[in-house]
């Protein structure tokens, strides 16, 4: 028997909700979140939810505080309105760049962000690469942490059937993610070593491994300013690549980095929705958008059928 969800949406990502939703043919629950004349949010739930097993799909992307409270006071809505579980799904968790202390008097905000969504109500977390696999461990409910590996290996194996191809870490510490890209798709692996002299900014030094004569791939969980992605494409095509392309997850894409990769000598650019794209993103000639939405509605039909969510990466 099909189990009996409900679906709730905050605004930063209607679109991937409604493919969820779509995918699990389940309609998303009727739920009023606006803002008050000052930007306070109010949230109305406006259908029962008592006893249900409720999934709250919100990224919290830009404007990254104001989806965060979303999302806080969604799962306290919900809570009060009597749910017999909460999921928060965030297919984007915006602050796990903050996963440690970089200095001394820094805070680690994805830890106070993981404080924050279990004391506002939420009794698992279902989300998709974070930044560091150990802000699982930040939580104190249970956390899953899904892979967008399945999507782009897909895609891989479709665009560059009978190509030599090497995947390429931009940097040391993406060398786990590429490598086992890299395994599932029997291809050999190259990493980029970088110095960054200051925030935002990345200098390439030194290609490790041979990538003359083949199509690189770039690997990495989050897209920002653009940079090292650029940086990294000029490196590799002056050391005889025949193309380069990169993969990353979460298109972050802050201030002009849609314009920087659209003008980089990157082949082309592949991210997934778990950022809803921006119009730039929609126009850009090197651009290609990934639909996670099958992958997130299958680990939530999962989750509430108390089915085994690992076995999707097996």
């Amino acid at each position: 028997m099909k189990p009996s969800i409900k679906l709730v949406a905050g605004n930063s990502n209607r679109q991937l909700a409604e493919a969820i939703a779509d995918y699990l043919e389940t309609p998303l629950a009727v739920c009023q979140v606006k803002r008050f004349a000052d930007m306070e949010v109010f949230v109305e739930i406006q259908e029962n939810v008592r006893g249900e097993d409720v999934f709250v799909i919100q990224s919290t992307s830009y404007p990254a505080n104001d989806h965060l409270m979303e999302l806080l006071i969604i799962i306290d809505a919900l809570r009060r309105s009597s749910a017999r579980r909460v999921t928060a799904v965030l297919p984007y968790f915006g602050y796990a760049r903050q996963d440690r202390k970089p200095g001394p008097r820094t805070p680690i905000s994805s830890k106070l962000v993981a404080n924050l969504i279990t004391r506002a109500g939420a009794d698992r977390v279902l989300t998709l690469d974070l930044h560091a696999g150990q802000i699982q461990g930040f939580f104190d409910i249970p956390t899953d942490n899904l892979y967008a590996a399945p999507v782009m290996v897909r895609d891989i194996k479709e665009r560059f059937a009978g190509e030599e191809v090497m995947v390429v870490s931009p940097d040391v510490g993406g060398v786990v993610r590429a490598r086992a890209l890299a395994k599932r798709i029997d291809a050999q692996l190259a990493i980029v070593d970088k110095r960054r002299e200051r925030p935002g900014e990345s200098e390439v030094m030194n290609i490790i491994g041979d990538v003359k004569g083949r199509c690189c791939i770039l690997i990495d969980d989050i897209v920002d300013s653009g940079g090292t992605l650029c940086n990294a494409a000029e490196a590799l095509l002056k050391q005889g690549a025949k193309e380069v392309t990169a993969y990353c997850t979460h298109g972050v894409l802050s201030g002009g980095a849609v314009a920087r990769i659209a003008s980089s000598r990157l082949k082309e650019m592949v991210i997934t929705d778990s950022i809803q794209p921006t119009e730039a993103v929609r126009v850009a000639q090197n651009f290609r958008v990934l639909s996670i939405a099958p992958l997130i509605g299958e680990a939530i039909g999962r989750t509430a059928s108390e089915s085994s969510v690992s076995s999707l990466f097996d």
